[in-house]
């Protein structure tokens, strides 16, 4: 029986921490939009005709804002989403990544699709043009603007460089920053799938 009373205390600490870690609310790597916000619907063009947002209601969307010829940003980001849906597993199914190119002079359909299948056969890249573009920005909060390079072919783009994660229901609920890495990418998005 003392054996009994001695172990009682660790055990109810022990229950208390296990309760604890089960019930408390999930540590988001990225940033968590609450209440989550809708997103307008939209249609561009893919390497296989129109795409409009609505086409992936009932599946989580990631949205990213990009374009090929970006030295650094974009193949970082595709790269680190890539890597992201591979340790998803069965569930990466259950999310569409997509591409909006922020440069429709230089993008065309086909060159997005054979840019995005270097990371994964998956994701979509579309576009259109610059004022369906500038609409689309300024709706969902993403900023852009050209840098004149040495020729007229030769410029580059600033842009918002973040992850933009839309629920089932097509409300934006999480911003993925640039810069996570492929486990914290995949992580958020497992909790978002549950």
């Amino acid at each position: 029986m003392k054996k009994i009373k001695s172990i009682f205390p660790i055990l109810v600490v022990v229950g208390g921490l296990l309760i604890y870690f089960l019930q408390r609310p999930h540590a988001f790597y990225g940033t968590n939009v609450g209440p989550p916000t809708p997103v307008k619907n939209f249609t561009l063009t893919s390497a296989n005709g129109p795409v409009s947002l609505d086409d992936f209601r009932g599946r989580f969307v990631i949205l990213f804002f990009g374009y090929t010829s970006c030295p650094d940003v974009c193949p970082a980001t595709m790269g680190n989403l890539a890597q992201a849906m591979k340790s998803l597993g069965s569930q990466a199914q259950e999310v569409q990544t997509i591409m909006v190119s922020l440069d429709p002079g230089r993008d065309t359909p086909q060159r997005l699709a054979e840019y995005l299948s270097h990371f994964d056969l998956s994701f979509i890249g579309i576009t259109g043009t610059k004022e369906q573009i500038d609409r689309i920005t300024a709706a969902n909060g993403v900023f852009y603007e050209i840098k004149p390079g040495t020729s007229l072919e030769n410029y580059s783009i600033d842009h918002t460089a973040s992850l933009q994660v839309l629920d089932r229901d097509l409300n934006l609920v999480l911003l993925i920053p640039f810069g996570n890495t492929p486990a914290q990418i995949a992580d958020d998005l497992k909790y978002l799938l549950k």
